[in-house]
């Protein structure tokens, strides 16, 4: 309950800011956790990017302050963080469908966005499998590439980053390099709160590396660590969306300041199996 109340209470700071520049890492602070795990956490558990949850909730408070006479449409734009007129029309018109100049005629509908509140729902028909554990630092080594800070924006990214590997042969040159008990091709995110963002495609490994490739020492954590398969990436989705909106909340443990793992056991991509390491600490 304490993790669920921690996130009404970064939708709280939101609201109090909307006409301000919202800082995502002073947000992610409010729910105590890093900027990337508090915007996937967000995105799972209201089905919108933590993004365009702010553009919906200003876009609705904007009509309102339109409808209500009185301000100019610039000056509701610039309450809004829009200095451009163009930029806040077109803002406007993808979530009510119409200018901000016709607002005022009465029979205009338009969208309303009101606060998100997040609760426990009550879940867990279907089992999820893990298990926890210690592990000490490990040094992986493949090819990587800096994330953007809105992390939606990184789903292109990331998949035109895997489909490369594939068809430049990184992934079978990364194979040859495993050789630690951690057998798998892995995805890394390092996206704490220390270090500029970046997203590996890499193997666990002791074996020299050249200049196309790159290392990386993942610190000691304990890991909540899930097993899945199916079709990817929709099964390995699916099952982060569970970890954050069914397993987390009552777990006993919340977020560390680590990356996330996947490890990709097998490399057929219609019936993969894979794990999901997450780095937790107790509450």
């Amino acid at each position: 309950m304490e993790w669920i109340e921690r996130l009404n209470k970064a939708i709280n700071y939101i609201e109090e800011h909307i006409t301000e520049e919202i800082d995502y890492e002073q947000v992610a602070k409010v729910a105590c956790c890093s900027t990337y795990h508090f915007q996937r956490m967000f995105a799972y558990m209201a089905n919108v990017p933590l993004s365009e949850y702010i553009r919906r909730r200003r876009m609705s408070l904007a009509a309102v302050d339109l409808q209500n006479g009185g301000e100019k449409i610039i000056d509701v734009a610039l309450k809004y963080g829009y200095t451009s007129p163009t930029a806040f029309n077109r803002a406007f018109q993808s979530i009510h469908g119409v200018a901000p100049s016709v607002v005022k005629e009465s029979t205009i509908p338009l969208r309303a966005f009101t606060p998100i509140s997040f609760k426990i729902s009550i879940k867990g028909a279907e089992e999820m499998i893990y298990r926890i554990e210690k592990k000490d630092s490990f040094r992986i080594v493949g090819v990587a590439q800096p994330l953007n800070k809105e992390i939606e924006k990184n789903f292109e990214i990331v998949p035109q980053m895997w489909q490369k590997a594939a068809m430049d042969g990184t992934v079978q040159k990364l194979v040859t390099m495993m050789d630690t008990p951690l057998a798998g091709i892995l995805g890394v995110s390092v996206c704490n709160s220390l270090e500029d963002w970046r997203y590996f495609i890499a193997v666990a490994s002791t074996k020299a590396i050249d200049d196309t490739l790159e290392e990386y020492m993942v610190q000691p954590f304990t890991w909540a660590i899930f097993s899945g398969e199916g079709q990817c990436p929709q099964a390995i989705q699916e099952l982060e969306k569970r970890i954050v909106t069914e397993w987390l909340p009552t777990s006993g443990y919340e977020y560390d300041n680590g990356p996330d793992v996947e490890v990709y056991l097998n490399e057929d991509p219609m019936n993969a199996k894979f794990e999901v390491w997450i780095p937790v600490k107790k509450k």
